[in-house]
């Protein structure tokens, strides 16, 4: 950011020197000055002008320093002179490490510790991951890898496995790829984490029309991937994985699919699973549904032909989902009712927001400018974070909140419902969370608190007792008209529970995971060859994104393939040693925090037990860090031909 006259956005001019000139003017000039120290390979570029750039009070990822007139121009100067002789992208990859972390403290406007350099030095995008193991051997022709489902992470492993030179078969149950985004249609449907980090690190995309895509448009994006890297044709849609099972005396897992109504069986040495942890639709049992005599959807199985123009809409639900759901359909429905069972901690957010033109252009033309933006996006929607749910017990005695930095996200939330609904104490009181923020997923607002002050919407706590015709019974006894009831109560919390996946001895992982535990959450004992993505404990809830956890896990999961052929093994298996002591640490670090310790909130996070089985304990660095390379010691590695 540049607090000068020159920041503004142009119009679109007509020849391209002019749309050039108008982009340089509306970029940030110090992410204009780490692209030009980048590619000149030249950080004293840095230094030089760093002096003249202030760090704001308040800062993100659209800016962290301001500048005067005179520097903002000098630099754009420069970068316009630079595109002029046909700048390249070639200098990044050639900085050392301290000269890359001295341009990253710079665009972040912070300190960056040494452990982060390699991970922002991939997750940006200015160097692909890199491999520990270092191949010197390619597979045998028999060593084939199934993997079970085509959605963001299945896309990832058919990108990296193919890299790495494996065969590979994605099973995808549905009739087209991308997971979440396939299945989920409903009105208003978009990712709740911004788009430019929201991607893989190999693929970056210049193009996001919102700074949080809309499904359609994120489902565009994965389907553009898949083709790219030829992983669309080596997807059998249509597909389910009914059963795996490890045969011991081949060394083998053999796969039961079917389609169709006909079974097969396929064999592979390895088997990723990618389907994530919620699958299922959970719907609550709502007596009278049979005589209810209206339409009942749930926001999973959303049917399109569904007429909700000037109908009295119920709405079951105040998570994400919902509040995306009910900010869309607000203008078109004749009444909404929202049936909220507790209330979710809400923060203030321009998700709707477009890219402008000027942004996309700098993006896509301007030298390690996206490197440099996704870079700054992600550090402000990850690490930076990981103290918020953590617990200062003596602050959480006394406080809803759980600590100082806890509190701070609550006085975030507490201010915009003071803005929103100062005149509303009725509704104030209904919003207000009784728990600490981050016990539930933050929610970022899309407009949902403007949509419950409208005259034609009504806002009750409670349950569903029971439907009659035509009407919906709350809890409370209150009858609500009701021509479509939605269901947006999310997913039960699977695990891969819903396929019969058993390893030696033929011991059923469900068993094995009634209380799920796994090592990394990628490995579990007893089960050879088998590699989870979204395993237990490995989602990173304190920031950042599915896609940051999928790309590591298929990294490690690719360097533990590749130890197999480096060393002919015929199995990989962590040891129930290796996995104890892994989760003793794990339950030692989440017993200080509000995921396993979140008062009165329920929801997913935690099991039928009460542990929280979903939050990942680590700083994303860290985890990160876990994931480069198998620890061999902490596994059984067995030979090719001998006994398994």
């Amino acid at each position: 950011m540049t607090r000068d006259s020159e920041a503004t956005t142009a119009s679109q001019p007509a020849d391209a020197g002019a749309v050039r000139a108008a982009a340089i003017m509306a970029a940030d000039p110090a992410l204009l000055l780490a692209c030009l120290a980048a590619w000149k390979s030249d950080p004293a570029l840095i230094n030089r002008y760093a002096p003249a750039f202030r760090p704001l009070p308040a800062r993100g990822p659209r800016a962290v320093h301001e500048t005067d007139q005179e520097t903002a121009r000098a630099v754009r100067q420069s970068v316009l002179d630079e595109l002029g002789r046909g700048a390249q992208a070639a200098g990044s990859a050639v900085l050392d490490d301290p000269a890359f972390r001295r341009m990253a403290e710079f665009a972040v406007g912070e300190p960056v510790g040494d452990e982060f350099v390699p991970l922002l030095r991939e997750q940006a995008g200015f160097e692909k991951d890199r491999r520990h193991i270092k191949p010197t051997r390619r597979p045998a022709e028999d060593f084939e890898v199934i993997v079970i489902g085509a959605g963001m992470v299945g896309i990832n492993a058919g990108v990296k496995l193919a890299e790495a030179g494996f065969r590979y078969t994605i099973f995808e149950e549905r009739e087209n790829l991308g997971g979440t985004w396939w299945i989920n249609t409903y009105p208003g449907a978009a990712v709740d984490t911004p788009s430019h980090y929201y991607s893989f690190s190999f693929e970056l995309n210049p193009d996001w029309q919102r700074y949080y895509p809309a499904g359609p448009e994120y489902l565009a994006y994965l389907r553009r991937v898949a083709d790219k890297y030829q992983v669309t044709e080596r997807i059998r849609f249509s597909t389910r994985v009914i059963a795996c099972a490890w045969d011991a005396g081949t060394g083998k897992w053999n796969v039961t699919t079917e389609r169709d109504g006909q079974r097969a069986t396929h064999v592979a040495t390895a088997l990723i699973t990618a389907t994530g942890f919620l699958n299922r639709p959970a719907k609550p049992d709502l007596p009278g549904r049979e005589s209810f005599g209206g339409v009942i959807v749930h926001s999973a199985e959303w049917d399109h032909a569904v007429e909700l123009a000037g109908k009295r809409v119920v709405m079951l639900g105040t998570g994400c989902t919902a509040v995306q759901i009910a900010t869309d359909i607000a203008d078109l429905v004749g009444t909404l009712t929202v049936v909220q069972r507790q209330p979710h901690w809400i923060a203030p957010a321009k998700t709707l927001e477009g890219v402008p033109a000027e942004t996309r252009w700098l993006l896509a033309n301007v030298p390690y400018y996206h490197q440099w933006f996704r870079l700054r996006t992600y550090w402000f929607a990850s690490d930076n974070n990981y103290d918020t749910p953590r617990i200062d017990w003596e602050w959480f005695a006394t406080h809803v909140s759980a600590s100082p930095a806890n509190d701070k996200v609550m006085q975030v939330c507490l201010k915009y419902l003071d803005e929103m609904f100062g005149d509303r104490p009725d509704l104030k009181a209904k919003l207000t969370p009784d728990f600490p923020p981050y016990a539930k997923r933050i929610i970022k607002d899309p407009g949902y608190y403007a949509v419950l002050r409208r005259p034609d919407v009504a806002l009750h706590t409670g349950v569903i007792d029971r439907l009659e015709p035509g009407t919906v019974i709350l809890s409370d006894g209150t009858r609500v008209p009701c021509d479509v009831l939605i269901l947006a109560t999310g997913f039960t919390l699977d695990f891969l529970s819903t396929i019969d996946i058993r390893g030696r001895g033929g011991v059923r992982l469900g068993d094995a995971w009634r209380d799920p535990r796994a090592y990394l959450g990628v490995c579990t004992p007893g089960f050879p060859n088998l590699f989870t993505t979204a395993g237990p404990n490995t989602a990173p809830n304190h920031g950042g994104g599915h896609n940051l956890t999928g790309e590591e896990q298929v990294h490690f999961i690719t360097e533990c393939l590749q130890l197999m052929v480096e060393r002919d093994l015929a199995a990989i298996e962590v040891t129930s040693e290796a996995t104890s002591a892994y989760n003793k640490l794990v339950d030692q670090e989440l017993d200080k925090t509000v995921w396993q310790h979140g008062k009165s909130a329920h929801g997913y996070y935690r099991n039928a037990v009460g542990r929280a089985v979903v939050a990942c304990p680590w700083r994303m660095v860290d985890y990160w860090t876990r994931l480069r390379a198998p620890a061999t010691g902490d596994f059984i590695l067995t030979p090719a031909g001998a006994g398994r």
